[in-house]
């Protein structure tokens, strides 16, 4: 139990914590990288931790269908529907956006396990926001008319609760880095609705642990201050979760430089970034979080914002099926065609 609030244990933890050799040598620093893309159900990834959490809640309201947001091919939504096929309930994403023009990446895995992906087109009239919370309301009804008892998880299961995932994923870093004698250094985290680096935040705080806190923001949404942004987040956990310990808006380290203007846009110095990884250590990124990330790792190794020698603590989150959607994987086809070798029959 963490500040008062059970979780479900579906997870095998702790997720490895490694160190990149070829890595930490191009960039003259130690780079680890902490896997929570191998945390199992629906390939694996960070929501898993905070479902944990609200999976409990749902059991204990009775809850027999899921019901979450994002966009079509959210990593976020994938997740909660691996757990609902776990524990035998309905499930619906709810996403505003167009169809990609075919059932791949993750709208494919959500259908595989059983999930039904509730596609908003926009009318150019009502917001995303306004259409999403229609289609919830109309799903969450349809629900409750046919007899089931449907539970709402918030966009990336980011909200008070959730948090808690990664307020634990951070002390689980904190004991491993303490074992492997890593004595100070900076966790590197993606950023986009903001529970995993506010649970990694609170969780480092809980423990007093000595290691920093990077948060790189991947979407324009957390312009122009996500620090502020933040703060707000922080006070709510503080009320929700009793925090006996409080933050200023300048205790939060978060950077807008690398979210190259748009949310999952195919980005070329990106891709790069993650063939780089995939070349060098044999871990494959995804396109939307990961790879904007450890290119950013890069650029700041670049710019000696990140110091030579220091130790730096990379969460991979997940979301390698976003590889697979057709916006990235084009690009990708065209970029590593020159590595397929095609022999034809001799006649």
């Amino acid at each position: 139990m963490l500040y008062g609030h059970e979780k479900e244990p579906f997870l095998h933890l702790p997720t490895p914590l490694e160190r990149l050799d070829t890595l930490s040598e191009k960039l003259g620093i130690n780079l680890y990288i902490k896997r929570d893309d191998l945390t199992g159900l629906g390939t694996g990834g960070n929501k898993l931790r905070k479902l944990e959490y609200f999976i409990k809640d749902a059991l204990n309201k009775k809850a027999t269908a899921l019901v979450t947001v994002g966009g079509p091919q959210t990593n976020h939504g994938r997740l909660t529907a691996a757990v609902a096929a776990k524990y035998g309930m309905r499930c619906t994403i709810v996403a505003v956006g167009e169809y990609p023009g075919e059932i791949s990446a993750n709208i494919l895995l959500d259908r595989i396990m059983g999930c039904t992906v509730y596609l908003v087109q926009k009318d150019g009239d009502a917001s995303e926001g306004e259409l999403s919370e229609r289609a919830v309301r109309e799903t969450m009804a349809g629900y409750e008319a046919a007899g089931e008892r449907p539970y709402f998880v918030p966009l990336g299961g980011s909200n008070e609760l959730g948090a808690l995932g990664y307020c634990e994923c951070a002390m689980e870093i904190d004991e491993q880095c303490r074992n492997m004698g890593i004595d100070d250094g900076r966790i590197v985290v993606t950023s986009g609705s903001m529970g995993t680096y506010i649970g990694c935040f609170i969780g480092l705080r809980h423990v007093g642990s000595k290691l920093g806190l990077l948060g790189v923001c991947i979407s324009p949404s957390s312009d122009p201050d996500p620090a502020a942004r933040a703060k707000k987040y922080f006070d709510r956990c503080k009320d929700y979760l009793g925090l006996e310990f409080d933050a200023q808006e300048s205790d939060f380290n978060l950077t807008n430089e690398y979210h190259w203007g748009a949310y999952n846009n195919p980005v070329k110095e990106v891709r790069e970034a993650i063939y780089e990884m995939g070349r060098k250590e044999g871990i494959i990124l995804d396109p939307c979080y990961t790879g904007k990330t450890y290119y950013a790792i890069e650029q700041l190794c670049t710019k000696g914002e990140i110091k030579e020698g220091e130790n730096i603590i990379f969460i991979h989150t997940g979301g390698v099926p976003g590889i697979n959607g057709p916006v990235h994987r084009q690009a990708m086809e065209e970029e590593l065609m020159d590595g397929l070798i095609i022999k034809k029959p001799e006649r």
